[in-house]
């Protein structure tokens, strides 16, 4: 956690929410977290520039800047933001009532010209917040997969992916090389919906297979997005809101209670990938 959904949620909140702010200061609490830049030099760099943009890219969220001078319609900013939230990380904008429990995890602050505040907050401080030219982002973007809601990863795509990989299908899921965001919450929930062993060699499913799972996959993603994403402990959206995907969930979390599907209990293991993963030994062969 924070996984596709989750960050997705956290960026499109941002994109209404801050679109179009001036940075008018820069607060480092916990330098430990910064990437490709010190303190001084991110404070520096991003004061007096405007947030023009704030997407996703897998696990990212991606906040482009613009001098405040720099008409909208430029094709690159000059710098981006890159926050990867990890475990337990976020961003959260601040209106002055943030509980002063949460400002104790704030990592970054990012002050803006209305008064309010974008704070970077990680309790256990895992994630990393970096700072790219968009060379940099493009270098470092291109390492990762393919968008699993990509339009342009259709079925032929998606399913010659899954064909050469020799990978149990639900570490192929969670490969951050082949495909962009998905983590073991959505992995565990695709293959119950598509009715298949996460234990299985990716290149052994059929193509009826590969279809079915990339369906529920998409569809998975997108209900948790419309949920805004699945609180377990410390996930918030921009809002410092929970997600509500959680009630929704039919495999991850459930090991030892009875499948939705057919009744019989639900099995738990640690032995495909090192993760908690739940699944029905009935219900997906």
């Amino acid at each position: 956690m924070p996984e596709l959904p989750e960050t997705e949620t956290i960026a499109r909140d941002l994109d209404a929410m801050v679109c179009g702010a001036t940075i008018v200061g820069v607060d480092v609490l916990k330098a430990d977290v910064l990437r490709e830049a010190d303190a001084a030099g991110f404070a520096e760099t991003l004061s007096g520039l405007t947030i023009a943009h704030v997407w996703r890219r897998a696990k990212l969220i991606v906040l482009d800047m613009r001098p405040r001078s720099t008409a909208a319609d430029v094709a690159e900013p000059p710098w981006r933001v890159v926050v990867q939230p990890r475990f337990t990380g976020g961003m959260v904008v601040d209106d002055g009532s943030l509980s002063e429990a949460d400002r104790a995890y704030v990592a970054v602050t990012l002050r803006l010209h209305d008064g309010r505040a974008l704070h970077y907050r990680d309790v256990r401080r895992l994630g990393t917040v970096a700072l790219m030219s968009p060379e940099r982002f493009t270098k470092y973007s291109s390492a990762l997969g393919a968008e699993p809601l990509d339009p342009e990863l259709g079925d032929a795509e998606f399913s010659g992916l899954v064909r050469e990989s020799r990978q149990a299908i639900k570490v192929f899921l969670m490969d951050q090389k082949r495909l962009a965001g998905v983590g073991n919450i959505y992995a565990n929930e695709a293959l119950w919906l598509a009715g298949i062993d996460p234990s299985r060699e990716a290149r052994t499913l059929s193509e009826q297979e590969r279809a079915a799972l990339r369906s529920q996959l998409c569809a998975v993603l997108t209900a948790s997005i419309a949920a805004r994403g699945t609180s377990f402990r410390d996930y918030r959206d921009a809002r410092g809101e929970r997600g509500s995907f959680v009630e929704q969930l039919a495999a991850y979390g459930r090991a030892g209670e009875p499948c939705l599907a057919c009744g019989r209990r639900l099995v738990g293991t640690h032995a495909i990938d090192g993760r908690s993963t739940v699944f029905c030994s009935h219900c997906q062969r």
